[in-house]
């Protein structure tokens, strides 16, 4: 193990119940991650990007009003 991972174990033992506990998640929450498997799109996802890099190259690209449209909507 790591000095600074150790340090930040050593001390996280007197932390508040709460913090202890969001630490854990957080940790099982990285394990997680490193241990999922690749991510296979599905054909209908894979002809969707297909469809969307066929328009890039067609020199088909959203305005700047229709990005930011796209970020308030997102944002709601």
């Amino acid at each position: 193990m790591s000095s600074d991972l150790k340090a930040v174990i050593d001390r996280a033992e007197s932390w508040p119940e709460a913090a202890r506990e969001e630490l854990v998640s957080i940790a099982e929450q990285i394990e997680t991650e490193l241990k999922a498997k690749e991510y296979l799109a599905s054909a209908d996802e894979l002809r969707v990007v297909d469809a969307a890099m066929a328009s890039l190259d067609q020199g088909e690209q959203a305005s700047d009003d229709d990005v930011r449209d796209a970020f308030v909507r997102f944002r709601q």
